[in-house]
């Protein structure tokens, strides 16, 4: 009977370890993104983002990231950061712009979990553009060109997802190719 319970006990264990590794593991700067840990202890291993990383910190949205969520994230690369205007990175980073810089941040997150697919859907049903509600209360635009995902800023610049459905804990992530703004 004991033995039976441990069989039973091991079996669910053993199916449980392996849905939580159902998502694969996506590399990331360098970096293995796993799906198990949350947006911060992942985007902290990535080469690419640590601008991404000083700005969350800086803003004081450690704590937000690494909470329940769930949360879509448009995570801009250093090479996104270093398209702005010199100067801009610096100018954000400074404690008195505390609030502007999170706006900036939070606009590069949506409430919820959409992967590609989801997205995908969702401009399919807005015949071909979709508008995504972010957290700092501004609208994203995805859409599509080809095969490729661009989200759209409100200002109409673009930022292509250059790697769609890195899944965490609490959420996804989807690198971008550009620094998304929100009307100021």
């Amino acid at each position: 009977m004991k033995t039976r319970k441990f069989l039973a006990v091991a079996i669910l264990t053993l199916g449980f370890g392996f849905a939580s590794f159902a998502q694969k593991t996506v590399m990331v700067g360098g970096a293995a993104m796993y799906p198990n840990k949350n947006i911060v202890e992942n985007a902290v291993n990535s080469k690419d983002h640590t601008t991404l990383v000083a700005a969350v910190k800086a803003a004081g949205l450690v704590e937000t990231l690494q909470s329940k969520g769930p949360f879509t994230v448009f995570a801009p690369t250093n090479a996104a950061f270093d398209k702005l205007p010199a100067g801009t990175v610096e100018t954000l980073l400074k404690p008195e712009n505390i609030k502007t810089l999170q706006t900036v941040l939070t606009y590069h997150v949506v409430a919820g979990k959409m992967n590609a697919s989801d997205i995908g859907k969702a401009i399919k049903a807005g015949k071909g553009k979709a508008t995504l509600k972010t957290v700092s209360g501004g609208t994203l635009t995805a859409w599509m060109d080809g095969k490729d995902l661009y989200i759209s800023d409100e200002s109409g610049s673009k930022a292509k997802v250059t790697i769609a459905d890195v899944n965490q804990s609490n959420g996804v992530i989807h690198v971008v190719d550009t620094v998304l703004l929100p009307k100021m």
